[in-house]
């Protein structure tokens, strides 16, 4: 099920691509809502769950996770929260923007496997939607990656599951389950309030946001206290 849904949110952004073409501001709004879905996420669930655990040095683990995501955000771009900070006219393929990419998607792949409610799968589902539109929009404006773009895609589908399945079949990421998930969870924390600040234009009150926001973290409420026990 994991697997499905992960590749299904990419695939879904590549049709909504190319089928409905979505301009600037209704991705924009898709991406806060994400961004408020995998916040609330990460506060009501994965916070505690790995402060429960009683693992030493937790909160030196989170910093750890912003500081990773703040790197591979240096090499990326910026695609993981909704922006693609390259010239359209790519001669060669930017290797180091998909490998931060595809590092980013299998580490918030990890986590998957050792927790059981589906909160935090759904989290990442979402999230994944808006990136995969902004990413297939940036390959296919690109005179040199277009060709590209299914390959570049696909594998970029393929990470998260590839990241859950590793972290069941190898005994390392299980005896380090909390400290990663720590790690996963300063990703996650960077992410989300990038892409809520980074969508408020000129630092004024938009009505759009600020509802597809309620939505985000009343919908993880939701997830966390009601459909998650």
């Amino acid at each position: 099920m994991n697997y499905i849904a992960l590749i299904s949110s990419v695939l879904v952004g590549y049709i909504i691509v190319i089928i409905a073409k979505p301009k600037g501001k209704s991705t924009q709004l898709l991406l806060s809502f994400s961004g408020a879905y995998l916040l609330s996420t990460t506060v009501l669930h994965l916070i505690p769950e790995v402060f429960e655990s009683h693992q030493k040095n937790i909160g030196a683990y989170i910093l750890l996770g912003i500081l990773l995501q703040t790197i591979l955000e240096y090499f990326s771009k910026g695609v993981e929260h909704g922006h693609v900070h390259i010239h359209k006219h790519v001669h060669k393929i930017p290797w180091l923007l998909f490998l931060s990419l595809y590092i980013h998607a299998f580490v918030e792949g990890i986590p998957l496997a050792n927790i059981e409610n589906s909160t935090l799968l759904w989290a990442i589902v979402v999230h994944k939607i808006p990136i995969s539109i902004v990413l297939v929009a940036f390959l296919l404006k690109s005179d040199f990656l277009k060709k590209y773009t299914v390959i570049l895609i696909l594998f970029f589908a393929l990470m998260s599951p590839l990241g859950s399945f590793l972290s069941e079949k190898i005994d390392f990421f299980d005896t380090y389950q909390h400290a990663i998930t720590a790690v996963v969870i300063g990703v996650f924390l960077h992410i989300a309030t990038a892409i809520l600040f980074e969508t408020t234009e000129n630092h004024q009150f938009n009505i759009k946001k600020f509802v597809v926001v309620l939505l985000g973290f009343g919908l993880a409420m939701v997830s966390t206290y009601v459909i998650g026990h």
